[in-house]
């Protein structure tokens, strides 16, 4: 049965609200990585990647706590604690402040996104599932795809960019607690011990790192280069937003791609795409002409390498270890993004931004050394029934219910699918 009025008004709130946070934090990212160009802090590279090592925190502990005191309120909780972050980051100018706040908003945020999703799951009825994710994540990518065209208008050095930040998040929290709803229920899953997923699917597991290495990479580094070489900022919107559209354009292609062939294949023929992009953008002239289809290639290889690695590792684990898996690589790729930006600043300090790509050219291109070699020697595990997600940039792979009893999720293309977790 299709979901009633009141159902549907929930469940549309939820989008709405989160849509307004992804526009929020896709302008944060970009204005974060602009403004601590200007601040020209110390530790920039920590500052960049506190936000993932915050996000990766909070997307492997937050489950407990809405476990402990529900949806509504845990998520009233993470909006007023990104809110609270955000609004001191203009009194507490320094490194190591920025660093903590950072690090805060980035837990706040994974919490929003695990709670909204896994709301979403159960709320949803079986039937509407798929339309109902497919509907959110349409919505996440044109809230981060808007939050990047902000980015021309807003005045960098001042603080009305954090108090409309603020803004954004409150509405969203407005919005959740003043909705009629009634909490999901919660569930455990299996525990995976150390060592397990490494040894079933290594190459997933390589993928998922690196994929976080150059995500954060890009996403904290380039609009702070591009600002620093004299772009407007119009520009380097303009640049931001057809990244984050080429990994939407990206996704579904992939994904069917993903179910039909060996994942390995595809995920070394996605990474040797991503290294030959980045050396052709060193390569090509500095004219926006050239650069804008470069970047929309770059964008779609990278936002879908890690879903790839989601789906590969699920091949490779039992259905009752679907969450922990999730979870596993959530921890590894975090680990890569918070990596990605500290590595990526210095040899940006050394060699430019020639020495950044030629870094994430590097790094992808051993993924595909190792998973194409990996595909041509050893046989294929059996694919789930389409297991693969579309997943937003930033907001990290959060597509699934954490504490859903079904243990079943449906995914933006809307096949059964057995739940994915995880900018």
């Amino acid at each position: 049965m299709p979901p009633g009025g009141s159902m549907r008004t929930q469940i549309g709130e939820l989008v709405i609200a989160t849509s307004f946070i992804q526009l929020a934090n896709g302008f944060f990212t970009t204005f974060v990585s602009l403004r601590v160009a200007i601040e020209n802090f110390e530790a920039s590279g920590l500052v960049l990647s506190a936000y993932f090592a915050g996000f990766t925190a909070g997307a492997l502990r937050c489950g407990k706590i809405i476990e402990r005191i529900g949806h509504i309120r845990a998520y009233a909780a993470f909006a007023g604690l990104v809110a609270a972050a955000t609004a001191l980051m203009p009194l507490l100018v320094s490194s190591q402040s920025w660093v903590i706040l950072r690090a805060v908003v980035g837990f706040g945020c994974a919490g929003i996104f695990v709670t909204t999703e896994s709301w979403l799951s159960a709320k949803a009825p079986p039937s509407e599932r798929g339309k109902v994710f497919s509907i959110y994540m349409v919505g996440t990518f044109l809230a981060l795809a808007l939050g990047q065209l902000l980015i021309a208008r807003a005045d960098i050095e001042a603080a009305g960019s954090f108090n409309g930040i603020v803004a954004l998040f409150a509405v969203a929290l407005i919005m959740v607690t003043a909705a009629r709803a009634e909490p999901p229920g919660a569930t455990a899953s299996a525990a995976l011990p150390y060592g397990v997923l490494e040894r079933a699917a290594p190459v997933a597991v390589l993928g998922a790192a690196l994929s976080g290495l150059v995500g954060g990479a890009f996403y904290a580094l380039v609009p702070a280069w591009m600002q620093a070489r004299g772009t407007t900022r119009g520009t380097i919107a303009l640049f931001m937003l057809v990244a984050v559209l080429g990994g939407f354009a990206f996704q579904i292609p992939v994904g069917r791609l993903s179910d039909r062939f060996d994942r390995r294949i595809v995920l070394a023929l996605l990474s040797l795409g991503f290294a030959v992009t980045a050396l052709v953008i060193v390569l090509l002239p500095r004219r926006l002409q050239m650069i804008l289809p470069a970047a929309v290639l770059l964008g779609g290889f990278m936002s879908t390498l890690y879903p790839v690695c989601v789906a590969l590792a699920h091949d490779c684990m039992p259905a009752d270890r679907v969450v922990a898996v999730s979870g596993r690589l959530i921890l590894v790729s975090g680990i890569g993004s918070v990596l990605g930006p500290l590595i990526g600043s210095s040899l940006k300090t050394r060699f430019d931004i020639d020495g950044l790509f030629y870094f994430m050219a590097a790094a992808v291109l051993l993924l595909a050394i190792v998973a194409g070699l990996s595909g041509l020697t050893t046989a294929a595990a059996m694919h789930k029934e389409v297991p693969f997600e579309i997943l937003a940039p930033q907001a990290g792979p959060l597509a699934h219910d954490p504490l859903d009893s079904s243990g079943e999720t449906l995914s933006a293309q809307g096949s059964t699918v057995m739940p994915l977790q995880e900018g």
